[in-house]
């Protein structure tokens, strides 16, 4: 069974309810139907209902009682969320009148849905960029307890491969943070290990990436990696987690023994964390080209609550599988 079909299994056994601000989307629409038939989540559409369903009959789909569809501007949590939005965001000169003109934003709303708890989670990014998504978002749910950042990781699946999991990895951070520092990078470790447990049952083996294998080289770039596998121990004692190792290194057993004979992830990671976003951008698409891999994300990680990107120019395929995964990741462990 593909990753995907695992997690769209694991979803139906505890379905959440996901909130898509992009609610006039033909491709949200298109995607609902397959989300409700398989029972993968109870969906709530914010956008104008005429519409929604218009759109709907158009591809002559039937829009179920299942799905609840809510126009912010319109709707009577309207006044109750731009009150709590005003209330946490007063100090930084916000007034009630653009508390209230903010809260009528699809965007803007979803994220007070998530924050009051009357949503699990939330899936955007279709028509909208990355940054529009997250700044509700971080500026009232925020991210989980010890985290400092939100990043992102991608599972990769690489076919007829004996390393990670059988073929099965997790890279972090592929699409969001440029150049994390140590302590960044530490957090952006944790929240890879917790992806690969909560989403596909992963005993995370973490690697802490760079150039140098225990001390074979010398240089600040180096000296991060060390420092953030230190830090990264200290908050999750048991945690495997190790670094600084070569790719070689982390992943097959005889570099690993040779290389790291005292390591008990060196020749064993399943989880790569890459020590900027330029090392893991590239390798994600190498990978996913030349090895004809199976790249999973980007999965947004280390969010109290789960909201996830979607890529603009996603198929409605990719939001069903992205709402699968929010499930989870609002189910936890």
């Amino acid at each position: 069974m593909k990753i995907s079909q695992m997690i769209r299994e694991r979803a139906k056994k505890n379905p959440k309810v996901i909130v898509l601000p992009e609610g006039e989307e033909p491709r949200m629409i298109e995607a609902a139907k397959t989300i409700t038939e398989e029972g993968l989540a109870h969906l709530i559409f914010l956008g104008r209902e005429e519409k929604v369903k218009s759109l709907a009959r158009e591809r002559g789909i039937n829009f179920s009682e299942k799905i609840e569809i809510i126009d912010p501007k319109n709707s009577e949590k309207l006044k109750r969320y731009a009150e709590s939005y005003y209330q946490l965001r007063k100090d930084k000169g916000l007034t009630r009148d653009e508390a209230y003109q903010l809260l009528q934003d699809p965007l803007y709303f979803g994220a007070l849905m998530v924050y009051h708890g009357e949503a699990d989670g939330l899936v955007a990014g279709s028509i909208n960029a990355t940054g529009d998504v997250f700044r509700p978002a971080l500026q009232t749910i925020k991210t989980a307890p010890g985290i400092q950042i939100v990043s992102s990781c991608f599972i990769m699946v690489v076919p007829d491969c004996p390393y990670g999991d059988k073929g099965v990895m997790i890279f972090a951070d592929c699409a969001i943070n440029p150049d994390p520092t140590a302590e960044q990078l530490a957090d952006i470790a944790i929240a890879a290990a917790e992806t690969g447990k909560i989403l596909i049952g992963m005993e995370p083996r973490v690697a802490m990436l760079s150039f140098s294998t225990k001390g074979s080289a010398k240089h600040p770039l180096v000296d991060k990696v060390i420092e953030a596998t230190k830090i990264a121990q200290g908050k999750k004692p048991d945690l495997l987690i190790d670094g600084e190792l070569q790719a070689d290194a982390a992943l097959i057993p005889s570099i690993g023994e040779r290389k790291a004979p005292n390591s008990k992830i060196a020749g064993k990671a399943n989880i790569l964390v890459f020590p900027d976003l330029q090392a893991a951008n590239i390798a994600y698409k190498l990978v996913e080209r030349l090895a004809k891999a199976e790249a999973i994300g980007p999965i947004t990680q280390g969010m109290r609550k789960p909201i996830n990107d979607l890529s603009r120019g996603c198929s409605a395929e990719d939001i069903v599988n992205v709402v699968a995964i929010t499930v989870l990741q609002a189910g936890g462990l």
